[in-house]
């Protein structure tokens, strides 16, 4: 008998990829949606790259329904996204464009399948940036499609939204992720200021469980310092 479902939007990503292996390590029953499949998964539903944003999500829908059986969601966890620098001297609306894609697109499929699928109580987490939180001069498309992502989740968290009753949402706000990618580029930097990546994995597993559970519509920074991590509360 495994512990519940969890649904990971973005899951073929380092984060995401970490936090597929954490709950199949505490033996729950985890779904990947991405770009492509990761093999930890119980199942994968693979994004079509190029479809419009309609499409992704009657795709989306489509797959997790006949995924689940009949069977409703613990969690769903949106950890998909990517970044883009830039100002609005070259290439804004070709790195916004991007930026919705990665963000906003994978943020609002995942509430529709949680107004779908999850159960009463059930999580729906999704990712916004502590920069975001501010302007963002030097990655204009970025700063925008984070900060509509905090926007999605106060809406979500309101009267109405068609979430199941007694649902969470919350955002996490991170800073910097220790990621390979990350000590690629920036080899140089202070990885204490870095979150580890487990962290992150084992706090969604908490809030999943019901354990520490912010306020409903929650944007919830990550601030790591000397490789310890707090969650400071975002006004």
């Amino acid at each position: 008998m495994v512990n519940g479902k969890v649904l990971i939007y973005g899951g073929r990503g380092a984060l995401g990829a970490t936090c597929v292996q954490y709950f199949k390590n505490n033996n729950w029953w985890v779904g990947c949606i991405d770009l492509a499949e990761n093999e930890s998964a119980d199942c994968n539903i693979v994004v079509e790259r190029d479809a419009d944003w309609v499409t992704q999500e009657q795709g989306v829908l489509s797959k997790v329904e006949s995924s689940l059986n009949g069977d409703k969601l613990d969690a769903v966890i949106c950890v998909a996204g990517g970044w883009a620098g830039g100002n609005a001297k070259k290439d804004l609306a070709k790195n916004s464009d991007l930026m919705w894609k990665q963000s906003v697109w994978s943020s609002a499929i995942s509430a529709t399948v949680g107004a779908n699928h999850l159960k009463a109580g059930g999580l729906l987490a999704l990712t916004g940036a502590n920069p975001a939180l501010a302007g963002t001069p030097g990655m204009i498309g970025y700063g925008m499609a984070k900060a509509a992502v905090h926007q999605l989740t106060k809406s979500l968290a309101g009267k109405d939204s068609g979430l199941p009753e007694n649902s969470l949402v919350v955002s996490i706000l991170p800073i910097t992720l220790d990621t390979p990618m990350n000590r690629k580029w920036m080899p140089n930097a202070d990885f204490g200021t870095w979150t580890p990546l487990e962290f992150i994995a084992e706090l969604f597993h908490k809030w999943t469980t019901g354990s520490d559970r912010p306020t409903n519509g929650s944007l919830v920074k990550l601030v790591t310092e000397n490789a310890k991590t707090e969650l400071v509360f975002a006004e």
